[in-house]
């Protein structure tokens, strides 16, 4: 495989590096602050080469057994499993998670590509025999036919396999925009995918900014679209793309917090915010950046998360560090921006991430873990999606009080509430207006054979990704009905047909 983190990365159609854009991005390694490579960006024409590809092998695979396909998907998985490794150290030399975070994220990314191999039982139709005299009724579930993924670089490639994988396992071909930002993962898996048998147009990646997007977003020949990304960018993706006929789900912003109840065994508690707010630098749409603390712990809680994040060692994720740097420069200097308006607004800075230790060569994109404390659902700290390690604490006085906060936020991705109380727990659950929810779990991903998505502004469109919904998204439902005809049946009659 030829996606050495050097010269330019090149787009990947026909199963072959496709040389065409002299247009190109920088790509940067984050700890050091060095550019690592360049990418080519796709024009307009490159990105239609792409999908001409990808909508001529459609017929020959969507006519490709069930058994093949699949026998091409559990190769892919062996190979994956064997070779994580080397997805993991791209990922940590692009994005700049840790090390043992990249491997997590190629983790359950592997979780979609087993249930991806199930796909003869997920796809299975349904038959009733007689149900009418002498009539059977059978339903088959079909792909669609192109479909286009474009994925955000937060996650370069636990994202694009939670849904390339399902698209393939259907039938369908895909189209693969990665972000510009950490390019080479997608790369690296279409051409191991090749390797495990996959023919040339199933899956092609382009690489680029808006106008590749525009581009699979207008495209009559796209089907589907599936993206990630900020809520704006979302709800212009699947107002475009609705407006074009196409079967969108846009997966939007997050504000996702945790309930913190007095029963709840304070030291966990501690231990999960910092894991789910820090983690990653904070650059996961399943972050928690909001901790909702009853005023009898709030204080109690918020020196124990202090101190444990204090401890945090950040730097190169390739040295063992706890915390990475943020993607770019750009993204490091906006979080930089709320930890200055949130003291401006009155926050109490209980944990301030702008300076400290670094254990990295060169500049790097680095902030610590930085927390406020008694912030007000007025100040842009708690309102926006801030996508770095800024902790928020907002004090109340009930359950209740807690359980409307969630609920008034715009975001409705997930939540998590820290108890040993079961009674509240059930009712948590019950009222919380949140698509994924946790209970004493702080980053509630469901498993691959579940379903992932969120409510309100974090989902736009109707089927969340991988798992039962992930199969229905990428395949539509026919129903036969069909009576073998004897002399018996003739006649006419003209009245509606009725089941007798």
């Amino acid at each position: 495989m030829n996606t050495t983190l050097t010269s330019t990365l090149q787009h990947w159609i026909d199963n072959a590096n496709y040389v065409a854009d002299d247009r190109t991005g920088k790509v940067y390694n984050p700890a050091t602050g060095e550019v690592a490579r360049e990418v080519a960006l796709a024009s307009k024409a490159t990105t239609e080469a792409a999908i001409a590809s990808a909508h001529a092998a459609f017929p020959g695979w969507r006519d490709t057994s069930l058994a093949r396909r699949t026998a091409i998907m559990f190769r892919y998985r062996e190979l994956l499993t064997e070779r994580k490794g080397e997805l993991a150290a791209i990922i940590t030399a692009e994005h700049g998670k840790v090390l043992d975070d990249a491997l997590g994220e190629v983790a359950r990314g592997l979780e979609v590509v087993e249930l991806a191999c199930n796909a003869p039982y997920l796809l299975k139709g349904e038959y009733s025999e007689n149900a009418s005299t002498g009539v059977d009724v059978q339903s088959m579930r079909q792909p669609l036919g192109v479909s286009a993924i474009i994925s955000p670089f937060n996650f370069p490639a636990m994202v694009p396999l939670w849904f390339f994988p399902v698209a393939i396992a259907s039938g369908n071909t895909v189209v693969l925009k990665p972000s510009e930002k950490d390019p080479s993962a997608a790369n690296w898996m279409a051409e191991l995918f090749a390797e495990a048998g996959l023919p040339a147009g199933v899956l092609n990646v382009v690489h680029g900014d808006k106008e590749s997007v525009d581009t699979l977003l207008n495209d009559e020949r796209i089907s589907s679209v599936s993206f990630v990304g900020s809520t704006p960018i979302a709800q212009y993706v699947y107002s475009t793309g609705t407006a074009n006929g196409k079967r969108v789900q846009a997966f939007g912003g997050a504000k996702n917090h945790m309930l913190v109840l007095p029963d709840a065994d304070l030291d966990l508690a501690a231990d999960m915010a910092v894991n789910a707010g820090f983690g990653a630098a904070g650059e996961r749409c399943m972050a928690i950046s909001v901790v909702v603390a009853l005023e009898g712990i709030a204080d109690q809680l918020v020196a124990k998360i202090a101190e444990r994040a204090k401890t945090l060692r950040v730097g190169d994720g390739t040295r063992g560090c706890d915390m990475g740097p943020l993607i770019t420069g750009e993204h490091r200097d906006k979080v930089a921006g709320y930890i200055d308006a949130g003291i401006a607004a009155g926050a109490t800075l209980a944990l301030d991430g702008r300076t400290g230790t670094v254990d990295a060569d060169g500049e790097g994109f680095f902030l610590h873990p930085t927390m406020f404390d008694n912030v007000t659902t007025d100040m842009s700290i708690y309102t926006d999606e801030i996508f770095g390690p800024v902790l928020s604490v907002v004090r109340v006085e009930s359950f209740d009080e807690g359980v409307e906060l969630i609920n008034s936020s715009k975001y409705g991705n997930g939540t998590a509430i820290f108890t040993n109380d079961g009674g509240a727990a059930r009712r948590f659950e019950n009222r919380i207006q949140v698509g994924m929810v946790g209970v004493n779990v702080p980053i509630p991903v469901p498993v691959g054979y579940h379903s992932f998505g969120g409510w309100k502004a974090s989902l736009f469109g109707d089927q969340h990704a991988y798992g039962p919904e992930g199969f229905k998204f990428f395949t539509r439902n026919k129903v036969v009905t069909k009576r073998w005809l004897d002399p018996s049946h003739g006649g006419i009659n003209l009245g509606f047909p009725q089941n007798d």
